[in-house]
């Protein structure tokens, strides 16, 4: 069975599925899984792309492509 028919299967079955501390579980899980991946996946990057980016926003700094931390809040706020 590939990937995509056990997908298939699995939500099938989780419809089914009647008992909220059995759903409960398996939200958590699924959500510890992918923090772990994703803590598997990260890299650390580079002496030399650190500087790069560092260069980069001093560069953004000096062109006035910056946003006060007040004004992206107040952004934020505006996407609900």
């Amino acid at each position: 069975m590939d990937l995509e028919a056990r997908k298939i299967s699995f939500v099938q079955e989780f419809l089914r599925l009647e008992n909220e501390e059995i759903v409960t579980r398996l939200e958590d899980f699924m959500h510890e899984q992918k923090v772990e991946l994703s803590d598997s996946e990260m890299k650390p990057m580079s002496i030399e792309k650190f500087n790069n980016e560092i260069d980069q926003s001093l560069n953004d700094a000096a062109q006035g492509r910056v946003i006060s931390a007040k004004d992206l809040k107040s952004r934020i706020q505006k996407w609900d």
